[in-house]
């Protein structure tokens, strides 16, 4: 392999000198940031965040602050779901279409206040995206990003490491909601959320020079619990069925291929940016949907740098869009985007850079 060379393009994080101490050996990149991916022993890191206590890196997730009087009526029409009932300290999972459907992005939205809100946004850059939008329609907003990096801790004991460092109160916060607090003097919203289905929380570090310090105060606070540091990289996500957009989408995946139809609310206002196009989508039914693979084979072969086709008597049919080895499963899973003529217990062919291998579709999620 090879080394990336340092460039003003790509930004670090404020934890990165935290992520080298704790021993970095891969990482890949995520809005024009490092994302850490593997600390060395990706199988232990794997069972720390399914049985125990992981934290992150993903300062990647920016943040697109809108503010002004006019920032509610930006974020609906940048949301295809209905924001209307959405109160100050609540977040929502938020699929961002364009004007034909297709998934640009799926943030967590944070409403901070009637006038500010955040998108924490997945990897395409939703602030050029919003600023468009916002002169287009002539808008009084204010769009920008802040100083603002998040740290995630995850797995089934990130309850209690958190309660320890900020009180019993995050025992009660709902899924999404989020609170603006401190620790050690450090500004920070904390949320609970996570790219996991292990529970846990996001800490929106809101003070870049403070990264080592924080990162030294969840550690501190983790070890009586064998925290360790991990990253969304691990086949977790594939597990438990969470859809990467970019990664599992292409240029014209609409939210109802990939089980994403339920966050969209087709009787939001007319101005809302592709609700149109997802209306005739409903209306026609979508053309492909995406289902799990079952490889078959004993060795680990992770997807490359790009999908794989899947083929039926002799037909392209759809892509593996990812793919990775389960150390529950004990075999390699990975997503179909392919037609809505096939469907789970279906077999098909899946054309791999060393060969043909065969795959079962199923149901997501896997477990």
């Amino acid at each position: 392999m090879f080394t990336i060379a340092p460039t003003a393009r790509l930004r670090p994080t404020p934890f990165m000198a935290s992520v080298q101490s704790e021993g970095i050996t891969h990482a890949t990149f995520y809005n024009s940031m490092v994302l850490p991916a593997f600390y060395g022993n990706p199988e232990e890191e794997y069972w720390r965040l399914i049985n125990g206590v992981s934290m992150w890196d993903v300062s990647c997730e920016r943040q697109v602050e809108v503010t002004g009087k006019d920032a509610a009526k930006l974020a609906q029409i940048l949301s295809p779901r209905d924001l209307s009932k959405c109160k100050p300290g609540q977040g929502k999972y938020v699929p961002l279409c364009n004007h034909i459907g297709t998934v640009i992005n799926d943030p967590i939205l944070l409403k901070h206040e009637e006038d500010r809100f955040w998108f924490s946004i997945a990897d395409s850059d939703i602030w050029f995206w919003a600023r468009a939008i916002a002169s287009e329609r002539g808008l009084d907003v204010e769009i920008t990003e802040p100083d603002v990096s998040p740290l995630a801790v995850q797995g089934p004991k990130a309850v209690e490491v958190v309660a320890d460092m900020f009180g019993d109160w995050v025992r009660d916060l709902k899924y999404f909601w989020f609170k603006e607090t401190e620790i050690n003097g450090i500004p920070v919203a904390l949320q609970r959320s996570g790219w996991s289905k292990q529970g846990g929380y996001e800490i929106y570090l809101q003070d870049g020079s403070r990264g080592a310090d924080l990162w030294n105060i969840v550690k501190e606070a983790g070890e009586p619990y064998d925290i360790g540091p991990g990253s969304p990289c691990t086949p977790e996500r594939t597990e438990s069925g969470l859809v990467s957009v970019g990664g599992d989408t292409d240029a014209f995946t609409n939210p109802y291929e990939v089980r994403l139809g339920q966050y969209v609310d087709l009787d939001v206002p007319d101005d809302t940016v592709g609700i149109r196009a997802l209306r005739k989508i409903v209306e026609e039914g979508p053309k492909r949907h995406q289902l799990g693979l079952k490889l078959e084979g004993e060795d680990p072969a992770p997807l490359g740098f790009a999908w794989e086709p899947l083929v039926k008597d002799g037909q392209k049919v759809g892509d593996m869009t990812n793919c990775t080895w389960s150390f529950r499963m004990k075999q390699n899973i990975g997503y179909a985007l392919i037609s809505v003529d096939l469907q789970p217990g279906d077999s098909v062919e899946v054309h791999r850079p060393g060969g043909i291998v065969m795959a079962e579709l199923v149901e997501l999620p896997f477990l």
